[in-house]
């Protein structure tokens, strides 16, 4: 039976949007975002409660860094975070010598990172999937990465997510008024970037993943993908 082919915004390569998060942008999302962080810091608790102490950890797109410093705070695990941004980058090392932990923040592409294959038990990438532009090879080097037996997490946006559902979204980063105004803004431009589910399936059957299982919840999609042991 022939597949079903992508569709055209999954198939063609897209602009990296990190290449447009430097310097006020940047610093100005940073700032937005960080009325969120205790959210952050209970995401790394529950997978700190997975995982086992010197497990090595991969946050992909960390943006401001917040996810990858709560995780370095909550266990005796090595974390590391790749970021497109050099902006981001630096913002990250502030913000982990700031919080007094180590995290090690680099710059470049999900499609081709700097690291040796089977090196992490765990890799979240969240919220930035949407804006990668090469998500299948993004794909891929996630699976080179993992050690086996590891597991990547994937957290983005539903193309399908309502205009009701985005501002529920909002409602609960405890925003003001005129930030949480474009945090609406720009999530729905974001959902022009972001895939269906049957996409997300698609991409996934071109690369080595075994297991695969895709939540939904508010407006995103929670995707876990194993690498065999």
């Amino acid at each position: 039976m022939a597949s079903i082919p992508l569709s055209s915004a999954a198939r063609k390569p897209k602009p990296v949007r990190g290449k447009n998060m430097e310097g006020f942008i940047a610093t100005l999302y940073a700032k937005n975002t960080a009325p969120v962080i205790p959210q952050f810091e209970a995401e790394a608790r529950r997978y700190a409660a997975t995982l086992q102490p010197g497990a090595e950890v991969l946050e992909v797109a960390p943006g401001p860094g917040y996810l990858a410093v709560a995780l370095a705070k909550a266990g005796d695990f090595r974390v590391s975070a790749l970021d497109y941004s050099h902006a981001f980058v630096r913002i990250g090392r502030e913000n982990a010598a700031h919080a007094g932990v180590q995290v090690d923040f680099r710059q470049g592409n999900a499609s081709d990172m700097p690291y040796a294959a089977n090196s992490f038990d765990l890799l979240i990438c969240r919220a930035a999937f949407k804006n990668f532009g090469d998500p299948v090879g993004a794909l891929r080097e996630m699976h080179r990465v993992l050690k086996p037996g590891g597991t990547a997490v994937i957290i983005d946006m539903r193309k399908n997510a309502t205009r009701r559902e985005i501002y529920e979204e909002v409602d609960k980063m405890n925003q003001g008024a005129i930030s949480a105004a474009f945090t609406r803004l720009a999530l729905r431009d974001l959902r022009r970037r972001a895939y269906t589910r049957a996409e997300f399936e698609r991409m996934i059957a071109e690369t080595p993943f075994g297991t695969t299982r895709i939540s939904e919840g508010g407006i995103g999609f929670e995707i876990r993908l194993g690498k065999p042991a």
